[in-house]
């Protein structure tokens, strides 16, 4: 086993409420992506409710949506976010969210075996938005190694 595990937070800002027409077709197809992921190669841990819906977490505010997530490493990440069904989701996310003008996504190492806090994401995300990239908070463009 790996001695490091990759943990992933991404937000979005909502265009609609969760529940407005406009949504719908999002909505519908949030149960088919969160199952594609928790079935995907290198798939360890995703934030949800006790009843399953990540969407009731408003960590960040009722309308930014949160998806936070352990991954065995980058490529299995990269793998399920843009070489799966994900993708097409991912090409329409114009369609239900708003274009974001600060980073809205941070990648960075934890120990195999541990479960981020949303907590440690936000400071994770905090530091990725003021300092850039950086070992312990980086994106898919510029990746660092576990220390």
């Amino acid at each position: 086993m790996a001695d490091h595990h990759l943990a992933q937070l991404n937000i979005a800002r909502m265009k609609y409420a969760f529940d407005a027409p406009a949504m719908a077709d999002f909505v519908a197809r949030l149960e088919d992506i969160n199952a594609l992921a928790d079935e995907s190669p290198g798939f360890v841990w995703r934030l949800q409710t006790d009843e399953g819906d990540a969407t009731a977490i408003d960590f960040f505010g009722p309308d930014l949506l949160v998806n936070l997530s352990v991954w065995r490493d980058v490529e299995s990440l990269r793998d399920y976010a843009f070489r799966s069904a994900h993708r097409e989701v991912l090409a329409q996310r114009h369609r239900w969210f708003e274009r974001m003008q600060e980073a809205y996504a941070v990648l960075w190492w934890i120990p195999a075996g541990s479960i981020p806090t949303l907590e440690e994401a936000a400071e994770r995300l905090d530091y990725l938005r003021r300092d850039g990239p950086g070992p312990g908070a980086f994106t898919f463009s510029k990746q660092f190694a576990p220390e």
